[in-house]
């Protein structure tokens, strides 16, 4: 089967197997490869309920992709690390892993995404870790991460993790912004992190902070705002959420003992004499996420930099495809949105690499256009939005509008 694949995915995340799947349907021989022990990458830790009242059980929506690739006879292999690719010729694709090589006509690169840290001291003490890793840890895991813990950094990732903390019982001390240097500049922003708060503040629990975000429209009324918001914070999710304090440094022996923190100005500066002690026996720092896109780089990918989706990202067109022959992305590594993008995006890659393949049930330009269609609609209704600007930036990317009507 190895000497026969028309398609290798790195990575069964929810744009790889979704990607799978379509192609898998057209009449494509296709092989998963993942390095983590079960199928299903982010969509293994997200649990959150939508304004609808819908509950996304990522796990669910994993296993509802894993039988759907099963149903199409996709091999779906975890515990394998792809280390290099190469091009061969016109003919394909070699992928070298820790189980031996492969080689396919098509690869697709859904590698998806990784966390950025917000470096302080005492960051390197057991019981510190990423907000994602709390998050798996806790949803995938069944870990209790510990008993009282501090947040540092606001974002979209710790917002909607956080919620996911406390659903499981877990105490937040409080979430404050990481210390002011040159790698936290505007993760060290209060004024910057308040506008990205607003825009997604319909979701917060807090009827005061949804109804007072809604007249803070401009910037004068945002400035306002930052000058009156109380230090303590603002309880969501009965979590103190203290946008004028940041955390100074992590302390402790062997372990997290707490996290010293000061109040700060409006440029984010820890101002003297306001330094306190937080107690604590674990910290999630929240740095953001950037596309995982070195086997890209490996393979010889040009790269485009778009800070709305998130870095570097490979270039490619709206179809999924890259400048390389045979060679596609989706998912997070095109960018950093939603799940739903992820697959949506996955069902393109899928379709492309089918035309492409020329197999007998190859799908029609039309229902590529319509599986393209259905990416815009999932973007514009995605329920978080990780930057205000990707729909310009994608649009300046494929040359494409807005459209979807």
């Amino acid at each position: 089967m190895i000497d026969r694949l028309d398609l290798i995915v790195i990575g069964a995340g929810p744009a790889g197997l979704s990607a799978a799947i379509a192609s898998a349907r057209c009449g494509l021989r296709v092989l998963v490869l993942d390095e983590f022990p079960r199928p299903g990458g982010r969509l293994l830790g997200q649990l959150h309920q939508e304004p609808d009242g819908f509950w996304w059980n990522g796990i669910k929506e994993a296993q509802q992709l894993v039988r759907q690739a099963s149903e199409n006879s996709v091999d779906i292999r975890t515990g394998v690390s792809v280390t290099a690719l190469e091009q061969i010729g016109q003919t394909g694709w070699k992928i070298w892993t820790n189980r031996g090589p492969f080689s396919a006509k098509h690869v697709l690169i859904a590698t998806g995404a990784a966390e950025s840290a917000c470096p302080l001291p005492g960051w390197t003490l057991p019981g510190v870790m990423s907000i994602g890793a709390a998050q798996v840890m806790t949803n995938v895991q069944r870990v209790r991460v510990g008993n009282r813990g501090v947040v540092v950094g606001m974002n979209v990732l710790s917002m909607a993790i956080v919620s996911e903390l406390r659903l499981a019982g877990i105490e937040l001390a409080a979430i404050v912004l990481p210390p002011k240097n040159p790698l936290n500049v505007r993760a060290s922003d209060p004024g910057d992190v308040l506008r990205s708060l607003l825009r997604f503040a319909h979701l917060a629990p807090n009827a005061l902070f949804r109804f007072g975000a809604s007249f803070l429209g401009n910037s004068l009324m945002q400035r306002m705002a930052l000058k009156l918001y109380p230090r303590r914070g603002i309880r969501m999710w009965n979590t103190p959420l203290q946008l004028r304090r940041s955390a100074v440094e992590i302390v402790g022996g062997s372990c997290v003992e707490g996290v010293r923190i000061a109040d700060i100005d409006s440029e984010g500066v820890p101002i003297p004499g306001t330094e306190r002690l937080i107690e604590a026996d674990f910290v999630c720092i929240a740095g953001g996420l950037y596309p995982l896109a070195e086997l890209a780089a490996v393979a010889g990918c040009p790269f485009r930099y778009a800070p709305e989706l998130g870095g570097h990202v490979p270039a490619h067109d709206e179809s999924m495809r890259t400048p390389l022959q045979g060679l596609y992305v989706a998912g997070n590594i095109t960018g950093v949105e939603s799940a739903k993008v992820a697959i949506a995006q996955g069902q393109v890659a899928g379709l492309s690499i089918a035309i492409d393949s020329g197999v007998p049930d190859s799908p029609t330009e039309t229902e590529l256009q319509t599986a393209m269609h259905r990416v815009k609609q999932m973007r514009r209704d995605a329920l978080i939005q990780f930057d205000p600007d990707i729909t310009a930036c994608r649009n300046r990317m494929y040359g494409t509008n807005d459209a979807i009507g």
